[in-house]
């Protein structure tokens, strides 16, 4: 770890070494967080009760468990059905137990699984480091003996583990189709929170930094809106939307002059076209662009050049991918002609930098 001191306070760097931690340390501190004393009990109480394979009622489950464990203790504790039925139903909903309904009565056991987990060890070991919710694969793979470490990462972003439980409520919403409730959490202003009413639809992971954004739909603003998911705190699922469609096309039309997650000034687009050269054994310059353009499209030209062209909101965000093809630019253009005159005015600074003449 780092620290830097600064103008706005002090900064925190972590370094980690994939040669020496395979996997991402902060899934621990999510597998740490709390629970309450009763969903331990409960966990192993109903567990192990249910370990022989046998079916149960809710009403057979609380008995078995004042006779076979709490009258071991000297405790007033007494929990109730309703705390144990609504245990039951959570694991039911989890894939823990099946419920089977034998008359007027509910049975409860353990779920088979039939799955081979070692066979799966190297693709989970490559999931838990690379998805967004990898937290499931790392947890996976802690029931495994030996844990694959074939994977190292030049890039690997590991701040999003922190995330995994705004994240997953945020999947659900929007599997769900369910508007939520959350504080979003100023950075610029001390002690500054507010709520936002919005409906989810959906996630974007940045390839550069790995930050993580929510694009959501407003009921305040009446419009399409990004948060990074790091600010957010506190998700509260409302209702589910009656009308989802509407919102999706609203969402797709947006998405098809989006290049990261700027919609620069009043949606305003910008056309940017961008000439490429590049030589005979450099075929993988045009497979790169046509792999890379998201919502842009390529024209060959000639063997040996051809054009990217995008209509995009912000097109300031794509300088740092176009700076990869310095080399190779034969021309550049934008209806923004502030891109332009960075691009080349980067470039500029950068020759005298290394002792070149204007």
């Amino acid at each position: 770890m780092r620290f830097r001191q600064t103008a706005d306070g002090k900064n925190v760097f972590l370094s980690v070494d994939s040669r020496s931690i395979p996997g991402n340390p902060l899934y621990n501190a999510f597998k740490a967080k709390s629970f309450t004393a009763g969903d331990v009990t409960f966990h192993f109480y109903i567990l192990d009760i249910l370990q022989d394979g046998e079916s149960y009622t809710v009403q057979e489950i609380l008995d078995l468990i004042f006779d076979n464990y709490l009258c071991h203790f000297e405790t007033d504790w007494q929990p109730d059905i309703s705390t144990i039925r609504k245990k039951l139903k959570e694991y039911v909903s989890l894939g823990i137990l099946t419920a089977e309904k034998q008359g007027r009565e509910l049975y409860y056991r353990r779920s088979e699984c039939s799955i081979d987990l070692p066979k799966w060890a190297d693709a989970l070991s490559f999931y838990a480091e690379m998805d967004p919710m990898g937290v499931i694969g790392s947890t996976l793979l802690d029931k495994l003996k030996d844990t694959p470490e074939h994977f190292q990462f030049k890039h690997h972003y590991m701040l999003h583990a922190i995330n995994s439980q705004l994240l997953l409520q945020l999947l659900t919403a929007i599997g769900e189709r369910r508007r939520i409730r959350f504080i979003n959490v100023s950075r610029r202003k001390e002690d500054s929170t507010f709520w936002h009413y919005v409906l989810p639809l959906k996630i974007y992971v940045s390839t550069q930094n790995g930050r993580q954004y929510l694009l959501c739909y407003h009921n305040r603003f009446h419009a399409l809106q990004f948060f990074r998911i790091d600010y957010i705190k506190q998700i509260e699922l409302l209702d589910e939307e009656t009308d989802p469609a509407r919102y999706q096309n609203y969402c797709d039309k947006f998405r098809s002059h989006l290049w990261g997650t700027s919609d620069g000034t009043g949606f305003h687009v910008d056309h940017l076209e961008m000439t490429l050269h590049f030589d005979d054994d450099e075929q993988y310059i045009p497979r790169r662009l046509e792999r890379e353009k998201r919502n842009g499209r390529v024209e060959l030209i000639d063997q040996n050049t051809c054009k990217y062209i995008v209509d995009t909101y912000d097109a300031s965000e794509l300088i740092p991918w176009l700076r990869t093809f310095i080399g190779r630019i034969e021309k550049l253009e934008c209806t923004d002609q502030k891109v332009v005159a960075r691009f080349y005015g980067d470039l500029e600074l950068m020759y005298q930098q290394y002792g070149g003449e204007g």
